[in-house]
């Protein structure tokens, strides 16, 4: 039991700024159970951010959505962004494979970093603003912190790491194919009540897919870099999706 609690306050340590004042133990279960984790850290984001948009029902929607991204964001203090942009300056280099890890590596960021973050919270805006406008049930904010989340545990287990050290590896490790199912526990339980969550979650899979080849094509593996970058782009993903399914269910057929 102590491994579990130790594992949910790593995660929590981990994948976000919430003050958490206990020293959880490094080892390889706790690591474990951190992972299973990470959704479950994920729908603790949504709940928030669900809260904050009850709390804000009569505010004009843009500032809404704004808000909500904007707590969104500090929450896990930009730390998946920062591997977005990473990734992006590698990408955008057009450089060999060892000069993509070496640009990857700088801690100086590039303008095709800043191009991705811009374009990365823009399109979340404009999609957050849209969804709140076709009044979506609000459920969808609760589960896409946490599926993105479980994408990036997906390609974390699933996906050879570049190299035989750094924080990725050192997580790798410890997983398996277990640690993905036992991921999904907490969404099952919401899936009862929203049966429509099951599509949302194999949409993320086929993204993780999508994602693992095309780092395993430019990459030869991945790194924690990558695993932000597929928390980030789950997201984005999700939010797209989700804003096509409400767009499409609010068309007439009059309209169409």
């Amino acid at each position: 039991m102590k491994n579990v609690l130790f594992g949910f306050v790593l995660a929590l340590q981990f994948l976000t700024r919430i003050p958490i004042p206990i020293a959880a133990p490094w080892t390889p279960d706790t690591r474990r159970w951190a992972v299973r984790a990470y959704p479950l850290v994920g729908l603790l984001i949504g709940s928030l951010l669900v809260m904050l948009a009850f709390a804000m029902h009569n505010a004009p929607t843009p500032i809404t959505a704004l808000a909500i991204l904007s707590v969104w964001v500090a929450l896990s203090g930009g730390l998946h962004l920062d591997g977005v942009m990473d990734v992006a300056d590698a990408l955008g280099s057009n450089q060999p494979l060892a000069r993509r890890w070496e640009i990857m590596k700088d801690p100086q960021i590039g303008s095709f970093g800043i191009l991705a973050l811009v374009f990365l919270l823009a399109w979340k805006g404009v999609l957050l603003w849209a969804l709140l406008t076709y009044q979506a049930p609000l459920w969808w904010l609760l589960v896409v912190p946490a599926l993105g989340r479980w994408g990036g545990v997906a390609l974390l287990v699933l996906t050879p790491c570049a190299q035989p050290k750094g924080l990725a590896r050192s997580w790798q490790q410890s997983l398996s194919g277990q640690d993905v199912a036992l991921g999904l526990v907490p969404l099952a339980v919401i899936a009862l009540l929203a049966s429509s969550l099951v599509l949302w979650g194999l949409t993320v899979m086929v993204f993780v897919v999508l994602m693992r080849w095309f780092m395993l094509r430019l990459f030869n593996g991945i790194n924690g870099d990558m695993v932000g970058a597929t928390i980030e782009g789950g997201e984005l993903w999700l939010l797209i999706l989700m804003w096509s399914w409400w767009q499409f269910a609010t068309v007439s057929p009059l309209g169409i």
